[in-house]
């Protein structure tokens, strides 16, 4: 999966990742254990963060019951069933969140589109510095298809996770596409044996630019015990507070 270039990466790295968490979902239309040409591309992604020593965790939506909405369990507003919950766990327990996505008619996949405004259910919970729940965690985005829409699918979904409150290192998307039209998704194999995209020196390089700003991001936010809570607390613009009180911790 990796190759010459990304290994000695990894060989050669003397950053210690080892208490990262990173969670990749997958948010193709696919039901496992169908195939899914997104998962192959977050394999090459989660293989560089595997390889330095963060611990990784794949998921498919899809194999999530997850009931529409913008709360963070659904059985309360009407739903017969909602497995968000469960998959919340691990998102909170994050410290690196990437989101992996087909394009459809030139769109991030709806269940894509399920997750970031499933994200945005919890946007108004707060860390123990009174920011919002995402506010110390990276985001990052990987993209696959036939056709063209890298960087218009990666503008939606990373506004969405910074808009929560995700940081968003440089270069934090990547992405492989073929030819418009019908023909080889990534990692297809192809008439000569070799498989579609895995040559691709622009994706290979992106994917891994991204994956490593995100390790280094993620290394950085959390050495730095989080992003500093000046100016940026809730409390600040709740009725009743006051701005002289003695907490050091908004002041």
């Amino acid at each position: 999966m990796l190759d010459e270039t990304q290994e000695r990466l990894c060989k050669e790295n003397e950053t210690d990742f080892s208490d990262l968490t990173a969670l990749f979902i997958n948010c193709t239309l696919k039901y496992s254990p169908e195939k899914s040409h997104t998962e192959t591309l977050i394999d090459m992604s989660a293989a560089i963060m595997r390889e330095t020593g963060v611990s990784v965790e794949q998921v498919r939506a899809a194999d999530y019951d997850i009931a529409y909405g913008v709360y963070p369990d659904m059985t309360q507003h009407g739903a017969a069933s909602d497995e968000w919950p469960a998959l919340w766990e691990k998102v909170e327990a994050a410290d690196i969140l990437v989101l992996g996505t087909p394009i459809w008619l030139g769109e991030k996949s709806s269940v894509c589109q399920l997750i970031i405004e499933k994200l945005y259910a919890h946007s108004g919970q707060q860390n123990d510095k009174g920011q919002y729940i995402f506010y110390g965690k990276v985001g990052g985005c990987l993209v696959t298809g036939n056709e063209d829409g890298i960087k218009h699918v990666g503008m939606g979904v990373l506004y969405g996770m910074q808009h929560v409150g995700f940081t968003i290192p440089p270069q934090a998307d990547a992405g492989w596409i073929g030819e418009a039209g019908p023909g080889a998704s990534f990692g297809d194999e192809l008439d000569d044996g070799s498989r579609a995209g895995f040559e691709n020196s622009f994706t290979r390089r992106n994917t891994t630019f991204m994956t490593w700003n995100l390790m280094h991001l993620a290394r950085m936010l959390k050495d730095a015990g989080g992003i500093p809570a000046y100016g940026n607390s809730k409390e600040l613009w709740e009725d009743g507070y006051r701005f002289d009180a003695p907490n050091p911790e908004y002041r």
